[in-house]
């Protein structure tokens, strides 16, 4: 839908990061042997600056840069492997990461988004509120607890993070949009009974929130 030639403002960009995407300024900060650019902070923020100086909203596209940090200095080595050349060839979107809850606010030693380990992997429930980006995502990286609040000394601990695989999840996963004044894409993620593999935990269990 356009108005005036120009996109609506409900409508997502997807050409317009497709194109920042091919054109390799969305994989600044992944390394070289991975496929991206291997650049510092500074080079991507002029990027970034430069999006919105064009009259651009970097914003629809800004987490496809920092959100695979998560994987570049936790994961595992199969995971790097596996994921970040595909991210910076456009092959995979990681656009969205999950932490917000109704009950939470900004903070995320509250959350009661539960992941409970099970033979072969893990089972998620409950809901996530404010995540951008995920109906446009491939991935997306999932704050859960791991270990109830209330069996741990630190609020901190029993945290853990997930890599979760948007696509085709049927009725375990559920994305709702939310219609905002500024387009970041909002949505209301549900988890009932997802069921993740072994391989989707990232890092060590109970220390998601470093």
């Amino acid at each position: 839908m356009t108005t005036g030639g120009r996109l609506s403002p409900d409508r997502y960009p997807t050409e317009f990061v497709a194109a920042l995407t091919e054109h390799g300024w969305l994989a600044a900060l992944i390394p070289e042997r991975y496929g991206g650019s291997g650049l510092g902070i500074g080079a991507a923020s002029a990027i970034l600056e430069e999006v919105c100086a064009s009259g651009c909203n970097a914003g629809a596209c800004h987490a496809q840069m920092y959100t695979m940090g998560t994987i570049l200095r936790h994961g595992s080595d199969e995971q790097k492997a596996e994921y970040l050349p595909r991210i910076a060839a456009g092959e995979l979107r990681l656009q969205a990461f999950a932490v917000t809850e109704p009950d939470a606010g900004s903070d995320p030693t509250r959350i009661k988004t539960r992941a409970r380990q099970v033979e072969g992997g893990w089972v998620v429930d409950g809901q996530k509120i404010w995540t951008s980006r995920a109906e446009h995502s491939d991935l997306m990286v999932l704050l859960a607890r791991t270990t109830p609040a209330d069996e741990v000394e630190k609020r901190t601990d029993g945290l853990s993070v997930f890599l979760v695989d948007l696509r085709d999840r049927g009725s375990q996963l559920t994305i709702k949009p939310i219609a905002t004044m500024m387009n970041h894409a909002p949505t209301e993620v549900f988890f009932d009974g997802l069921e993740l593999p072994a391989a989707a935990l990232i890092g060590e269990r109970g220390r998601g929130f470093r």
